[in-house]
């Protein structure tokens, strides 16, 4: 897998956290992936018996700027981008456009999703530019000297940002690309909250390519804190917490609430 070279210690991210969880520094973590194997494998032998709680649903959006005249990709388009195959937005049908990716590390648990989920076995392109937070990545994409510019991220925080539009997404054909958007539209100049309200039956359903379910992780050696992540993971859970949950754009597992 290609790897940024950092002058600064990792910026923070799913990986980041399950670190210092296993290390005793924090008593839970919040992850957008699931626990790997190899994490299990480093809890076990640290004595450390770890539990993951799903408490909401999050997908992937593929952010890009709002003059792209493209409408949406699939999975296979998005991971030739990604992997350098794909160069320029005119092989998608597009304006002859050069394409700049943009990613976070492979710290944050977006990027680690994309790279399991959709690169697979294969490397991100040396192509790809990685970047230390989401701002910084949609400052770059939303500058109109850089309109070919990509990026992967949460799909809750493209949904606050008017700077950037996020591309519908299909897992095989062109013709049946779901959107992020409940309107199946793209943010207004105000990102008033009822244009920007993200596809919630797309994600509940499963019919949004890219969506993945949010854990809490919690220590369950030291009883103080597991009584911390539980409570915390218990509140989440309850009709207020769902309804929060859904506040901050997020899909609640209930989706009534």
């Amino acid at each position: 897998m290609y790897l940024p070279k950092w002058d600064a210690p990792l910026p923070p991210g799913s990986g980041s956290g399950i670190k210092m969880l296993l290390d005793g520094q924090i008593s839970f973590v919040q992850s957008s992936r699931p626990l790997k194997d190899k994490e299990y494998e480093m809890a076990f032998q640290r004595g450390i018996l770890l539990q993951q709680i799903p408490v909401a649903i999050d997908g992937i959006a593929i952010a890009v700027n709002p003059s792209l005249n493209l409408t949406g990709l699939t999975i296979k388009q998005l991971k030739d981008i990604y992997r350098g195959k794909i160069t320029n937005w005119s092989q998608l049908g597009g304006a002859e456009l050069e394409i700049t990716p943009y990613a976070r590390s492979i710290q944050s648990g977006t990027t680690d999703f994309f790279q399991y989920n959709v690169l697979g076995t294969e490397k991100f392109s040396d192509r790809v530019i990685f970047v230390n937070d989401n701002q910084q990545a949609f400052t770059k994409i939303s500058d109109k000297n850089n309109p070919g510019g990509i990026y992967i991220t949460s799909a809750t925080e493209v949904i606050q940002h008017c700077e950037v539009k996020a591309l519908s997404l299909s897992r095989y054909s062109s013709n049946k690309l779901v959107s992020l958007y409940k309107n199946q539209g793209k943010p207004s100049d105000t990102c008033s909250p009822s244009q920007n309200q993200i596809n919630f039956d797309a994600f509940f359903n499963g019919d949004y390519p890219l969506s993945r379910r949010l854990f809490i992780v919690i220590n369950q050696n030291r009883k103080e804190d597991e009584q911390v992540g539980e409570t915390y993971t218990k509140f989440l859970l309850t009709d207020e917490g769902q309804k929060l949950i859904k506040k901050a754009g997020f899909i609640p597992l209930r989706l009534s609430y």
